[in-house]
């Protein structure tokens, strides 16, 4: 009797079956209809509840995935309580440059280690298909010429030559690493328009096996996809590294909070407007670890672009995930973007099959909760000038601005005492700069950046203001970094692309500039007259990110906007401008002009969405990705061979995680005994404030290391760019220049320093003095005192960083204690071995009355387990004690493993070894 086939040895054999498209084809998959006869809530779960049970079901092999975890998920209920975890695995992960760096050095150092062990270094080895888009490294030195593109690429590829050899090296060494070269665009927009394909097949030929597009990604805006009804979402490089290597992506059973949308936008409203209101609303709801399903008439009349912008903010509104199920707007964006028929005829088939067609309708669906939004409500908005969520309406951005100034020190967010608008400077060469004024104005960020609504717009506009004889002052550094190479194509068939230039909108990259700090610097006059003076001047920036010092140190408010308001603020060139009572500029013969002369109206914006998709181009353009990746690409030449030999480079190191390293776990007691506070931190401590990604300050501890090896001024590049060598990366944690330890004094008119400071507490010589944070580290080490971290609420926001938990493990910082975390940055911390501890109700580390000389204990008693309390014993100056109850935020029991294991890389190590 012949052996019985994989699929009839499965536990839920009975659940697969065959789905037919119109022209016959069509193939087997695991029918989530069929498996709702054994548990009826399937048919009510929620449509990204259902992918997710997809996968557990299809993966189920009764050792990771077990019956259990299927019969769990598919019994969800609405409100039950969350205490089980999901083992999903995903079809693919996605990389982009920053993140994707030092995961393949930890991949590297990982063969390093296999082959230090006699084992074969292709034991290390992804087995998803992992795709590296580089996207984060171009900088916009060059401005507002034609020639802006070209040059700025050239000095990417100078600045990063070592990095990019690295990737080449990886991309010979591992089978299934694969590298879209700088260029083509945002990781996000080239997953959108190219590397998702509806649906994956598996299995032998008269076995194969159909299952959904899923993936996890090292950027937190990985949620863009969510958009076309694919599940994934961001992770730390460190939890991506793990997925890769045949790990499910493990999580807590979600929430799936409804938002129901109903109406349309009103004339002149645009999808930014839209996502930050969604933003402000999804914020105030607390969405923090939840699925967010978008359903609802309101939703069906949204484009997959307009449901992409919303999906791609999901960071921004806390949740894992903003997602929309698939329909025929889907799949006319898949034969907009040049998928081939097959593809498309396989995707719609199999949604249908599987009951996960159509966006459903009030009812249709059991929600943990629902929000509401009459689209017809949203209004022209801004957010800033720090936070995303912090929504303005455009009438109100002048007066918000000024009111701003009036609040003393401690609330306007500007840490400068309060004073009246506006105050005027002279630079050297003869501009007056004032308070509010628009230094950079920025049309970029993958939110934006290849919508074509909005880009049209900002083109119209660009077009009228021309006409009418308006400008941009030429010391507003200018930019247009579209998301996609499409985008070029169709503004340039428009007829749009020249007049965007004429106001300095030239084409200067295809990447993410920006938004994450690589809008290049600001003229020395210019830095000169803000710093001496005190000035707060703004940015304005097509983007999803704000935080301090992100979009550049000297600049303190910034605000995020569509990308016509982008080019209407940089013609007012100044903040306190009231766009709908005052005039944008004077045009021709001195005539007033205001926003409602030059606003689009949707009619000539769709006039012109004929040239935005087009398949044909789109085929063409990623058909370079192999065939044409450009002369630059080309040039970059990597070393051979299986396994990394680390020649000398600033840019990339041996990453020092496996020093030491056994097979077998040396784990210590759970717990910090005798440890110093190395910080006191306020709320909403960002992973830009913990790990900032842009420029690198030349008197901080990163620089003069830079310094000391050799490395020009002019070269530091970012912190973003040298995330491969740990040696910068963790003498740049906690070195935002605008992060404030409130451990140390205020100043006399109310202000904090800034700055990755701390206040020395080993007893000695040296106890109470004021040092760099990394100094004080290194000093601890040396004396083998541990040290702790105290935070606010939203600790760990923003970015999915892992450097902000890897840079947190080598300063030897044991734990960390908050209010509350945010979702990527507590997992990455468990992932680094760093325990993550929240206060009970009512407490923070305020209302205990620390100062930051107290000795502070962590008592964890009897066996570690997840979710359980742990003991906080404070010893003042005084010997006076004080104890406290905790919460220990390690929330799964796979995550006591990667604790006890030091991590989930040494974890995977150990399991991939012992194979």
């Amino acid at each position: 009797m012949p052996a019985a086939s994989p699929a009839t040895r499965h536990a839920f054999a009975n659940t697969i079956a065959e789905f037919q498209t119109p022209s016959g084809r069509g193939g087997r998959y695991f029918s989530l209809p069929k498996l709702s006869k054994q548990f009826p809530q399937v048919k009510r779960l929620p449509v990204s509840l259902r992918i997710v049970l997809e996968s557990v079901l299809r993966n189920c092999d009764g050792q990771k995935v077990t019956p259990e975890h299927v019969a769990q998920l598919a019994n969800w209920g609405p409100t039950a309580a969350r205490n089980e975890e999901i083992p999903f695995v995903v079809a693919r992960v996605v990389l982009q440059d920053f993140t994707g760096v030092p995961l393949l050095a930890d991949l590297a150092a990982m063969r390093n280690v296999a082959a230090a062990a006699g084992r074969n270094p292709k034991a290390i080895e992804p087995l998803v298909p992992v795709d590296l888009v580089v996207d984060h490294s171009v900088m916009i030195d060059h401005y507002g010429t034609k020639k802006a593109l070209d040059l700025n690429m050239k000095l990417e590829f100078e600045r990063n030559r070592e990095r990019y050899e690295f990737m080449k090296w990886g991309m010979q060494a591992f089978d299934t690493f694969g590298v879209v070269p700088p260029g083509f665009g945002i990781v996000h927009q080239v997953n959108l328009e190219y590397l998702a394909r509806g649906v994956h097949k598996t299995g032998k030929k008269d076995e194969k096996v159909y299952y959904p597009d899923s993936l996890v990604g090292t950027d937190s805006h990985t949620t863009m996809i969510n958009g076309i009804g694919v599940v994934g979402w961001g992770v730390g490089g460190i939890e991506a590294e793990a997925g890769m290597l045949g790990q499910p992506v493990y999580f807590l059973t979600p929430d799936v909070v409804g938002f129901e949308l109903t109406g349309r936008l009103r004339e002149g409203v645009t999808a930014t407007d839209l996502v930050l209101t969604v933003t402000e609303i999804l914020r105030k709801h607390k969405v923090v670890g939840k699925f967010v399903e978008f359903f609802g008439p309101g939703t069906e009349s949204l484009s997959v672009p307009d449901r992409a912008t919303i999906a791609n903010m999901a960071p921004e509104y806390g949740a894992t995930m903003g997602f929309f199920p698939v329909d025929g707007k889907t799949l006319d964006y898949f034969r907009g973007t040049g998928r081939t028929q097959a593809e498309i005829e396989a995707f719609e088939g199999y949604f249908k099959a599987q009951g996960m067609f159509g966006v459903p309708q009030a009812g249709e669906i059991d929600y943990s909760s629902v929000v509401k939004l009459d689209l017809g409500e949203v209004v022209p908005s801004l957010a800033g000038p720090k936070r995303p969520q912090d929504r303005i309406e455009i009438t109100h951005l002048s007066n918000k601005f000024a009111d701003l100034f009036s609040r003393p020190v401690a609330e306007n967010g500007f840490n400068q005492p309060a004073e009246k608008l506006p105050r005027v400077f002279k630079t050297d060469s003869g501009l007056d700069i004032r308070n509010g004024d628009v230094l950079i104005a920025a049309i970029t960020s993958c939110t934006n950046t290849s919508n074509p609504g909005v880009l049209l717009a900002a083109g119209l506009l660009a077009k009228k203001a021309v006409e009418a004889g308006l400008k941009v002052q030429p010391h507003i550094k200018t930019s247009l970094a579209p998301g996609s190479r499409i985008v070029t194509e169709y503004l340039e068939k428009a007829g749009l692309l020249p007049y965007l230039e004429k106001l300095g909108f030239n084409l200067a990259a295809y990447g993410c500039t920006t938004c994450i700090g690589n809008a290049g610097d600001l003229t020395a006059e210019l830095n000169e007259v803000i710093t001496s003076n005190d000035l707060v001047c703004a940015a304005v920036l097509s983007g999803n990110r704000n935080f301090e010092a992100r979009i550049h140190p000297n600049l303190k408010a910034n605000f995020l906007a569509s990308p016509p308001l982008v080019v209407a603020y940089a013609i007012a060139g100044n903040v306190t401008v009231d766009l709908m009572t005052q005039p944008v500029g004077l045009g021709k013969k001195g005539k007033p002009i205001y926003l409602g002369d030059i606003w689009p109206t949707s009619d000539e914006v769709y006039a012109l969405m004929k040239y935005a998709m087009n398949p044909k181009a789109f085929k063409q353009n990623y058909e370079q990705v192999d065939k044409k990746p450009g002369k630059l690409w080309q040039a970059i030449k990597g070393v051979d061979g299986q396994v990394y030999d680390w020649p000398k480079s600033s840019y990339i190191a041996q990453p020092p995680f496996f020093e030491g390293f056994t097979q077998v776990p040396v784990f210590a007691a759970a717990g910090v005994s005798g440890a110093r506070v190395m910080a006191l931190f306020g709320d909403s401590i960002t992973t830009d404030h913990i790990s900032p990604a842009g420029s690198i300050k030349e008197s901080s501890p990163a620089g003069q290391y830079l310094l000391a090896q050799g490395v020009l001024k002019a070269d530091f590049n970012s912190y973003g760019s040298r995330r491969g060598n740990h040696e910068v990366m963790m003498r740049g944690t906690f070195a935002n220049v605008r992060i404030k330890n409130l451990m140390i004094p205020p100043k006399a008119d109310g202000s904090r320093e800034e700055g990755g400071l701390t206040l020395f507490q080993q007893p000695g010589e040296r106890q109470g003095e004021q040092m760099y944070i990394y100094d004080a580290a290194m000093q601890y080490i040396a004396a083998g005192t541990p040290t702790v971290i105290f935070g606010g609420e939203e600790y760990g926001t923003g970015s999915s960083r892992d450097w902000a938990a890897k840079g947190t493990q080598l300063l030897g910082i044991k734990a960390v204690v908050a209010k509350s975390f945010e979702r990527i940055h507590r997992s990455n911390l468990v992932g680094m071995g760093v325990l993550p501890l929240q206060f009970k109700a009512g407490d923070s580390w305020e209302s205990l009355g620390l100062t930051g000389n107290e000795l502070i204990d962590i008592q964890i008693e009897g066996e570690l387990s997840a979710q359980r309390d742990a003991k906080l014993v404070i010893t003042r100056a005084d010997g006076s004690r004080v104890e406290r109850a905790l919460t220990l935020r390690i929330d799964t029991a796979i995550e006591v493993d990667y604790y006890r294991h030091g991590g989930i890389l040494p974890f995977v190590l150990r399991q991939l070894l012992a194979a």
